[in-house]
């Protein structure tokens, strides 16, 4: 049944005497985990010295425990890349990039990376996206530190399941306990906001606060904050019981983790308003001075970060902003800068790199699945046509969680275009918003087609993330 097997990709690892490699097997050309050896604590069927192993989650945890460079660690303060993966195939285009604008490997990536939002809508759960990421970094022999992000964990509940299937890194977002209104409130109601906090979760008073705050210049090493009261007041009714809710989540993840390293980064980037300066030193005071272990903080910067297309917002009032976080960032010396909603926003990685250095996280998640959108244009047109249509059908519902300009009615029906015209609607502005939020209601109904599709052409999937992003991670390694 089995004739020939060999390695593809063309290498192989050794671990006591046996040798681990993936196959494409007859009869049916399926990629196998070939075990040549004893193979004990996998399973497969036995074909001479060969186990022929389905790729299996729980083949994948027993090569995981063979091979230590298959587990993801914390990375902690190095700057760091997040690369999310919708569809489970994109690992591979991810190292590409790293390998061709990062050969030196300033950049620590993380492979597994799904929002609990993300795996809701992708009925998808923590350990299949680490399952994936683990076959991946097999078959790219990726021997780098790598991590697993755990993203946008927004209640203590979403914890457990990310620890279980070994996440190293976990985003913690509290947007929900964010009183935007605070931004505009007068102080009558900042004070009576303020009165209404647990004090008691805090363990300190609004005396006590006012005094740490307002009695002196906060110095940032070069320039100072003056927080005035009413400075203070906005803060703490605006972020106060963002600040609860996290130490919330962190006494989950410390009891979870059972003593066990963990990334951890806060943040607050989908609010209505953007965080000041001073917001960011209360947040980040507050997290510490609590023993939170912050390694990455990311705030809601001016302008707008919208899905899949490049930043929008005044650049010269970007940087100066940008300038003041860092000097907060860098007076702390504790975590480094995240930006979320981090893909394609090319006109500013050069200004983050120039200001933050190698003090940054960027986080970018749709983008991979934009680009397996763009080779169903080129390869299949019938299929992304039906994705297209069904995009703009459900466009009005699953927008409803997301901050976007996209005007739908300037999204072309597909049926309107020609096969040559498709592939350029993934440049669009429009149309890249319309796909990237209806990815959920897309890949229910067309996700196996467009795996199957990657599959027969992963050598163009895998170029076209390479490009892709090795655009994104330059700028941050040539800083």
């Amino acid at each position: 049944m089995y004739t020939n097997i060999q390695p593809n990709p063309p290498h192989g690892v050794e671990d006591e005497g046996e040798i681990f490699f993936l196959a494409d097997v007859a009869p049916t050309g399926a990629r196998r985990l070939i075990v040549r050896g004893q193979g004990a604590g996998f399973s497969g069927v036995r074909h001479g010295a060969d186990l022929i192993c389905p790729l299996t989650p729980e083949n994948a945890r027993a090569l995981q425990a063979r091979l230590p460079w298959l587990t993801p660690q914390p990375l902690g303060a190095q700057l760091s890349f997040g690369f999310g993966d919708r569809i489970g195939l994109a690992t591979p285009g991810h190292v590409a990039a790293l390998r061709a604008a990062d050969p030196t490997g300033k950049i620590a990536p993380i492979f597994a990376q799904q929002s609990v939002r993300e795996n809701e809508r992708l009925h998808r759960d923590p350990d299949a996206v680490m399952v994936a990421a683990i076959w991946s970094v097999f078959a790219e022999d990726w021997r780098r530190p790598w991590g697993a992000d755990a993203d946008h964990v927004k209640e203590p509940a979403h914890v457990a399941p990310f620890v279980t299937a070994g996440y190293t890194f976990f985003t913690i977002d509290p947007s929900d306990h964010v009183d935007n209104a605070a931004q505009t409130d007068d102080l009558a109601t900042l004070r009576a906001k303020c009165a209404a906090l647990p004090w008691d979760v805090l363990e300190t008073t609004y005396a006590a606060l006012r005094a740490d705050y307002c009695d002196r210049p906060i110095d940032l090493g070069g320039a100072a904050l003056h927080f005035d009261e009413a400075t203070l007041l906005r803060a703490l009714a605006k972020y106060g019981r963002a600040v609860i809710h996290t130490l919330a989540i962190t006494a989950t993840l410390r009891a979870a983790s059972g003593g066990k390293s963990f990334d951890l980064e806060m943040s607050v980037d989908e609010t209505d308003t953007p965080t000041s300066v001073y917001e960011h030193y209360f947040i980040a005071n507050e997290l510490l001075r609590r023993n939170v272990p912050v390694v990455s903080l990311a705030p809601r910067f001016v302008g707008k970060f919208q899905k899949g297309v490049d930043y929008m917002g005044d650049l010269t009032e970007f940087e100066t902003e940008l300038a003041h976080h860092v000097a907060v960032m860098r007076a702390f010396d504790r975590y480094k800068l995240s930006i979320h909603t981090g893909s394609d926003k090319f006109t500013i990685y050069p200004i983050i790199a120039r200001h933050a250095g190698a003090r940054v996280h960027v986080k970018t998640a749709g983008t991979s699945y934009l680009e397996a959108l763009r080779i169903a244009a080129r390869r299949d047109p019938a299929l992304f046509r039906q994705v297209l249509e069904t995009g703009r059908m459900h466009y009005a519902h699953d927008k409803k969680s997301y901050y976007l300009d996209c005007r739908p009615e300037h999204v072309p029906a597909g049926d309107a275009l020609s096969d040559a015209e498709l592939p350029a609607l993934l440049d669009q502005f429009d149309t890249r918003q319309l796909l990237h939020v209806t990815f959920g209601s897309i890949l229910n109904e067309y996700g196996a087609a467009l795996r199957a599709l990657l599959t027969t052409y992963a050598e163009d999937y895998r170029a076209a993330l390479q490009n892709h992003f090795a655009r994104h991670i330059a700028p941050f390694v040539v800083a």
